[in-house]
């Protein structure tokens, strides 16, 4: 049998985020496959009670024993996420550089999870050899350290594997893109490169982070006022810029949320964030004079329990803010979190406090490619073909058509599943369908979007929850008025509802033999269907009804 070299995206091909990408090499009987990334994305109000999903792995589970392991190619949660989750049905080897394993490290640890034999530690720019995959790792520019993209060698030919990325011409910590290194790469001959497609639809460049730097000391400077900052932890040279602006400002900073810390601490463990003063702990900052701090805090999508979120809302226990101060959200909206973001935002203007973003100056740029940016690197790795991923289908789609326009020869649309065969063959194409899905995390416990759980929660969401108790003498006699408790129902009258409820209750349980455990069952679905109807004619909501029938 011929060796064929495959792609298959289990995630992050139709979604941003949720990136788990495999590659396989050998004939039908002996493949080899290694994964590229485990991330999760970041559920909606559609999942009440879910915070984050991740690729259903049970595919590359069920062929683990041909497994070489995970490449991790930056610490984005959309790209390693998921490790803890899914690492455990898999028990191989992780490679990572520095900074990212020191994230990866301690996940395992929050989980009790010895990895210390699995992982290995790549070096930037470093190779390892996973027979038949040679992995070169490439140090690219993006809003995290230590990006990478991956060159792939099999004896098929070679992949270049983009990882998120953007040409950052001055990136304040770590190198600028080699590209002439890149430009190499690309001489040697590339089968296919899969491509970030985040930003396709942007016109021109996405920026570097030093003018982000140089805006926010102008604007810094002009704030008498106490400041908080809210970025996305990971951003270490956006963390940087907020210390610069800070001491040239003559103020202190403090970090607020256990995000800020966590990446603060592997950092400068990495040998980052050398040249910054030590933040200042909170109980300090709270003494000191409002013009004299600055907050940096987690929180800039406006979630429910960020640090932003409860300072807004006075239940911070060290930092509170008033009318007249200002905050400054350096980061763009996450789609998903637009509601929740601009809800925090209104709240804060409406209390008085000042509101600056990209909408309004500029604080953030993105690190992710925009249009000039794919140019470059369509230009220098000139890729036989290219598979867009790391994008809604609006993005990949718009993606294809760019290839097209920079004469790549075979551009190919993928959705998560699809097992892409890049060789043999004239041209790749997809050829077959992997099972793919996703789980939700629930509480500690991964489960499917169909699980009892989830749906039982939507319900009482959506429609309220009706518990209803009934107590049965060992004569088969209904003890007292049945219990009822209502949860989520628009009810004017409480007391006339259930008085109602009972009396309809009452009239079916007499229609049954209560000395009759049998008919249990039965009286029970009746009783839920009596219920439900009686709600839906009253409150216009069919409840999540639950029926107890208690032998005394």
């Amino acid at each position: 049998m011929k060796e064929e070299l495959l792609f298959c995206p289990l995630g992050g091909a139709g979604e941003i985020g949720m990136n788990m990408n495999l590659y396989a090499y050998g004939n039908s009987d002996n493949q080899k496959w290694i994964i590229v990334d485990v991330g999760v994305t970041f559920a909606d109000d559609t999942t009440p009670g879910i915070d984050l999903i991740y690729a259903d792995p049970g595919f590359i589970v069920s062929r683990k024993e041909n497994l070489l392991g995970i490449i991790l190619t930056h610490a984005h949660e959309d790209h390693i996420g998921a490790i803890t989750y899914v690492w455990p049905s898999l028990k191989c080897k992780i490679f990572a550089t520095p900074f990212t394993a020191s994230l990866v490290i301690e996940k395992f640890k929050e989980k009790k999870i010895d990895i210390s034999n699995y992982i290995q530690i790549v070096q930037l720019n470093g190779k390892i050899d996973l027979n038949p995959f040679k992995i070169e790792y490439v140090t690219l520019t993006h809003s995290i350290i230590e990006p990478n993209g991956l060159k792939i060698e099999t004896p098929a030919g070679k992949i270049f594997h983009t990882g998120d990325w953007k040409c950052d011409p001055d990136p304040l910590i770590g190198e600028k893109i080699n590209s002439e290194k890149l430009k190499k790469i690309g001489d040697e001959g590339i089968l296919s490169m899969v491509c970030d497609s985040t930003n396709v639809f942007s016109i021109g460049r996405s920026g570097s982070e030093s003018d982000v730097r140089k805006n926010l000391i102008k604007i810094i400077e002009r704030l008498k006022k106490r400041i908080i900052i809210t970025s996305f932890a990971s951003n270490v040279a956006r963390m940087e810029s907020a210390f610069v602006a800070a001491e040239n400002c003559n103020r202190k900073i403090s970090l607020v949320g256990r995000s800020m810390h966590r990446i603060y601490k592997a950092a400068k463990n990495c040998g980052y964030l050398k040249n910054v003063h030590e933040p200042i702990d909170l109980k300090e900052a709270k003494n000191m004079s409002k013009d004299k701090i600055i907050f940096l805090c987690t929180g800039s999508q406006g979630e429910p329990m960020g640090a932003l979120n409860r300072i807004a809302n006075n239940i911070h226990p060290d930092v509170y803010i008033e009318k007249g101060d200002a905050v400054i959200f350096s980061s763009k909206i996450i789609p998903g979190n637009v509601r929740k973001h601009y809800n925090l935002h209104n709240k804060l203007i409406k209390d008085g406090i000042e509101v600056i973003s990209e909408e309004t100056e500029f604080v953030h740029v993105s690190g992710h490619p925009n249009r000039e940016d794919l140019k470059d690197m369509y230009n220098w790795i000139k890729p036989k073909s290219l598979i867009p991923v790391h994008g809604e289908h609006r993005h990949m789609k718009e993606q294809i058509n760019f290839a097209k326009e920079m004469k790549i020869k075979y551009p190919v649309f993928v959705e998560n599943g699809d097992i892409v065969k890049l060789y043999p063959g004239d041209k790749p194409d997809v050829y077959d369908k992997a099972p793919s899905g996703r789980l939700f995390v629930d509480g500690v416990i991964p489960t499917s979007e169909d699980s009892n759980s989830i749906k039982e929660r939507k319900n009482i969401a959506n429609n309220g929850f009706l518990g209803i108790t009934i107590l049965v003498s060992s004569k088969g006699e209904i003890k007292n008025e049945p219990k009822v408790v209502l949860y989520g129902l628009p009810v004017l009258e409480k007391d006339d509802f259930i008085f109602e409820i009972q009396k309809e209750i009452l009239n079916v349980a007499k229609t049954f033999s209560l000395n009759n455990i049998k008919h249990e069952e039965n009286l029970i679905e009746t009783l839920k269907k009596t219920s439900r109807k009686y709600s839906k004619e009253k409150t216009g909501k069919k409840p999540l009804t639950n029926i107890n029938i208690v032998r005394i």
